[in-house]
């Protein structure tokens, strides 16, 4: 009996990531959760907060036992109602989505555990609403089809729109209103992409688009890039980059401090957008349609690099410096996708890892340190000294040191990595100049910070405050020690970052795991390929669909 369990279990692995956040927030709706004002002291809450807990560690462990048999080589392949590919919705987990579900759950379980120091009482359905986040960033990461893409987006964003000003407040409300108008305007053009990619190539699953792509005429190919430089805008707004990142510094600082820590993740599903799309789909070996975005990517990706260090120097508070480095981090990554090749992929799926925790990590830190600081909040302007100098110092030294990637933390060996794949690019110049400029600038920048909020004190009043709670400091150490972690684990993520870009260029083993063993043209043929743990008959490529 626990052998078959265990072989269902198997089978179904890539879809729970999805279900399960699904369940847990119908589950937690049906059982009121946030009523409003009556019942966040009572049992009845306590019980939403534990199955939401409970449900986020479970899903944890989901996404890191994917990412133990990614790890293996193999596309765990998924085709829901049993359609094969490219006829039915199809999920596949590969080294890097299921690199981005660990991601994901990693971040959730301790921005979870902060959020119920207090914040989820701030509203209704606060746990209801983020598991349907999660949903939505699992679904984005485990597609295989770039319509359902589209339907993950919406989700996640739907979601975000309600988080976004939970807990209310003039400034939400304002930044909401701000993000909903341009993600309703970003999504109406993602539909559009998306139809004139179906119009040429007459498909959306990725796999087989991979395929179809190389086969495409001048003209075809033409208007197939069309669509996919549609689809780049879309992604760029999500990612935020140059020069679609407006929105997100006045948005991320208004959110709640585990809103912002969550949405630290929500800027890389753009970027893993653009590597599906134009890294994978419009990579090499796309024919007349290969590397589209060459020539925009790397220029854009570098100013959204300066102008996100920029935007960090001149913030006059805690949070909006936060914001431009999620800006900052942004670039940085896509000046690795921007390269196009293997090695410079891995340094950008190495450098997106820590740059999340660090990110998530310092938005929790923002209101550490703003509620220990009186009516100041997180204004970089002197105030009374905090209540836990030592500790919030400490934990903002090594955010900072993390964030501006001194060595020996992750951030420097990825950064490093990116400048050493830049070698056979024309612009390698450019690159280690800005990116080390850029580095130096963000030291800069914290460092005025840290001396503002721990050095430039002014003398202490008789409101005497509170340190911060062990389930808000255990939260945000949390997420610093998985920095940490990856600084002691650098080599095996490396090697597995290096296996994931090999992975994404490899368009032929992708192609024939997903959609059956590949033929020469003519009818379709019915091959076997390995789904979860059974065999199922597929359409071979190259026949017509």
């Amino acid at each position: 009996m626990t052998e078959l369990l265990d072989a269902i279990f198997s089978r179904h692995l890539p879809v729970l990531p999805v279900l399960l956040p699904l369940f847990t927030a119908v589950a937690l709706l049906l059982m009121g959760d946030g009523d409003g004002q009556t019942s966040h002291d009572g049992a009845h809450f306590r019980r939403c907060r534990f199955l939401s807990l409970s449900s986020a560690v479970f899903g944890a462990v989901l996404a890191w036992r994917l990412m133990t048999e990614a790890s293996a080589g193999g596309l765990n392949v998924y085709p829901l109602g049993g359609w094969p590919a490219p006829f039915g919705i199809v999920l596949v987990v590969d080294r890097l989505s299921a690199m981005m579900l660990a991601l994901t759950w990693s971040i959730a379980v301790p921005v979870l555990w902060y959020a119920t120091g207090g914040w989820d009482t701030h509203g209704r359905h606060f746990h209801a609403l983020f598991h349907f986040q999660l949903m939505g960033l699992s679904g984005a990461f485990v597609t295989g089809d770039l319509f359902n893409l589209f339907v993950f987006f919406e989700v996640l964003l739907i979601a975000s729109y309600v988080l976004l000003v939970h807990g209310q407040g003039r400034n939400r409300f304002k930044a909401g209103l701000h993000y909903v108008v341009l993600n309703l305007v970003a999504s109406a053009l993602f539909l559009v992409g998306l139809a004139v990619i179906y119009g040429v190539a007459g498909t959306l699953n990725m796999a087989d688009l991979a395929l179809r792509v190389a086969r495409l005429g001048p003209q075809e190919a033409a208007l197939f890039t069309s669509g996919a430089m549609v689809l780049l805008v879309v992604f760029g707004l999500k990612a935020a980059m140059v020069p679609l990142y407006l929105w997100l510094p006045g948005t991320y600082a208004a959110a709640t401090a585990p809103v912002a820590a969550l949405f630290a993740i929500m800027t890389k599903v753009g970027v893993y957008a653009i590597i599906r799309v134009h890294g994978v789909i419009l990579g090499d070996g796309a024919g007349h349609a290969a590397l589209a975005a060459e020539a925009w990517l790397l220029p854009l990706a570098l100013s959204t690099l300066v102008l996100g260090t920029l935007g960090a120097l001149a913030a006059h508070s805690l949070a909006r410096l936060v914001s431009y480095l999620t800006v900052a981090s942004v670039g940085t990554i896509l000046v690795g996708v921007g390269l196009f090749t293997q090695a410079a992929m891995s340094a950008a799926l190495y450098y997106m890892v820590h740059s999340t925790l660090v990110i998530a990590a310092l938005f929790l830190l923002v209101e550490l340190v703003a509620t220990q600081r009186g009516d100041v909040g997180d204004r970089l302007q002197p105030a009374a000294p905090v209540a836990q100098p030592m500790m919030l110092g400490l934990m903002t030294l090594l955010g900072a040191a993390s964030a501006a990637g001194l060595p020996p933390l992750p951030g420097f060996l990825g950064k490093l990595m990116i400048l050493q794949s830049s070698a056979p690019a024309p612009a390698q110049a450019w690159i280690w100049a800005l990116v080390l400029i850029t580095g130096f600038l963000t030291l800069v920048g914290l460092a005025r910070a840290g001396t503002i909020l721990f050095w430039n004190v002014l003398p202490e009043d008789t409101d005497i405050r509170a340190g911060g709670s062990w389930r808000l400091t255990s939260a945000t150490l949390g997420l610093l020690a998985l920095s940490l972690v990856l600084a002691a684990a650098g080599s095996p993520l490396k090697r597995y970052t290096d296996a994931a870009a090999a992975q994404l260029a490899d368009r032929a083993g992708n192609a024939e795991a997903v959609l059956g063993a590949m033929g020469g043209a003519g009818a379709a043929t019915m091959r076997p390929y390995r789904a979860g743990k059974g065999d199922v008959m597929l359409p071979e490529a190259g026949g017509k669909r």
